[in-house]
């Protein structure tokens, strides 16, 4: 990261948002290296049910096997490289859409048909491909090839939930929104609250923005602020190593995975948990589904803007506030180690 002085710290370069070689090796230095979010564990807590994740284009999924045991695969046929499932669901053999292969929920080829004998397949030799999983507090995640252990990759954040109730909220709602921004660009927006007045004047005016603080801890970013009457957000929102987020609401939370679909693409996947989930509870839950939902997207157009800008070619790095970008600061300095510039 380049510095002005010791003192002042400046944002990265234009061109490590832009450039597609620094996405691809985002993709084999970060993405495939690092636990990624997937969704509750309770999607996949009942025999055959699976869950799908695409880690920056690179498709994986998790299953529960007839033996009760939950395992992790790439999302791709042994055959010719389709993709298997879609989503999340049931099934018994994964069957591949394209030419019918199918597979056992140990990954074991069990089918190749109308492949002929000349010469023959030999299934032990074609399962499907092993990756990671681990489970934390209700909350599972995938890996390709992890350089850690997810608890060493979550850091000093079991600590910080430790007195939370996590495993008692249940997962009410999902959302996936879209915009044309590098995922730094918006990684950077949410890790930093100096952006809220000028781009959240709504929520800007339901909290107490002169308390507002943000801090860096081994593997997350913590952003907090007294709110004010009425707003659904209990004031702590946090970011975590290197693309999920968690907010906190009176009775439930919120999780997103900020996921790169390409060098100027980006999905962010929510999923909502809440602890009352009856009937009663529907329009609560909905205003802070709503809520959130209004409050990212007031930050995607700033972000594509901001991207645009970096591929013209205008932009020289400026400083980092010592006061409110600490966050953009941490992130910043893993980017460039794991890349290591």
């Amino acid at each position: 990261m380049q510095t002005a002085t010791s003192a002042q710290s400046l944002n990265l370069a234009a061109t490590l948002y832009t450039s597609a070689a620094v996405w691809q090796d985002e993709r084999a230095q970060i993405f495939l290296r690092t636990w990624q979010f997937m969704g509750p564990s309770s999607a996949v807590a009942h025999v055959g049910q699976y869950l799908t994740l695409d880690i920056a284009g690179f498709g994986v999924f998790a299953i529960r096997g007839k033996d009760g045991v939950l395992r992790g695969f790439k999302n791709i046929c042994r055959h010719r490289g389709a993709r298997l499932l879609n989503g999340a669901g049931d099934c018994g053999l994964i069957v591949c859409p394209y030419h019918k292969w199918s597979f056992a929920d140990t990954g074991r080829l069990v089918q190749a048909p109308w492949f002929g004998r000349d010469p023959a397949i030999i299934p032990e030799d074609w399962p499907l491909e092993p990756v990671h999983l681990a489970e934390w507090r209700g909350l599972l995640f995938a890996a390709v090839d992890p350089q850690t252990s997810l608890l060493d990759q979550l850091g000093d954040l079991p600590a910080e939930l430790a007195d939370e109730p996590l495993e008692t909220y249940q997962a009410t709602d999902q959302a996936s929104v879209s915009f044309d921004a590098n995922w730094k660009v918006y990684t950077d927006n949410f890790v930093e609250g100096y952006h809220i007045p000028g781009t959240h004047p709504s929520f800007y005016a339901a909290i107490d923005f002169e308390s507002f603080e943000t801090t860096a801890h081994t593997g997350f970013v913590r952003m907090t602020a007294p709110p004010k009457e009425g707003l659904f957000y209990r004031g702590k929102w946090l970011w975590m190593w290197p693309n999920w987020t968690l907010s906190l609401f009176d009775g439930g939370m919120n999780v997103s995975r900020i996921d790169p679909v390409s060098v100027d693409r980006t999905d962010q996947h929510y999923t909502f948990f809440f602890a009352d989930t009856s009937e009663a509870a529907a329009p609560a839950r909905a205003r802070s589904v709503n809520g959130t939902l209004a409050v990212v997207r007031e930050d995607y157009e700033v972000c594509v803007s901001t991207h645009r800008n970096y591929q013209a070619g205008g932009y020289s790095p400026g400083p980092l506030s010592g006061r409110h970008e600490k966050g953009v600061l941490y992130f910043q300095s893993r980017v460039a180690a794991a890349l290591g510039l």
